[in-house]
């Protein structure tokens, strides 16, 4: 079965190029523009894996961060923050990764080998 990635980002482009990263690695994605429909489609989908952008409309990256840990099913999926802000080390407990904008696409993918290897 293939391992599921959720990409929260309200750039479009930013998710375009992640879900090519990562679907030529074979991995399923699904994407949100922000934290109200990623939460919607992580509790539909069960990812095994976020990406997340903090700074966006509706509900921030953050936000969405504190929704998911509170979620029985959704608490312990681990999240890849990308984003330029800055602090952006200290908004979500634990990250697995912190990259910034642009994204380097081999060291992604080396982080998203390694959170999914220890989920």
């Amino acid at each position: 079965m293939n391992k599921k990635i959720l990409v929260v980002d309200d750039e479009a482009d930013i998710r375009k190029f992640l879900t090519t990263v990562l679907e030529k690695e074979g991995y399923q994605t699904f994407t949100a523009e922000d934290g109200v429909k990623a939460l919607q489609i992580a509790r539909q989908e069960k990812p095994d894996l976020v990406t997340l952008d903090l700074q966006m409309p509706n509900q921030t990256g953050t936000d969405f961060y504190r929704k998911l840990t509170r979620d029985k099913d959704l608490a312990g999926t681990p999240v890849i923050i990308i984003s330029g802000l800055s602090g952006r080390h200290l908004a979500v407990k634990e990250p697995i990764a912190v990259f910034d904008k642009p994204i380097d696409p081999e060291e992604f993918l080396k982080a998203v080998e390694k959170a999914l290897a220890n989920s």
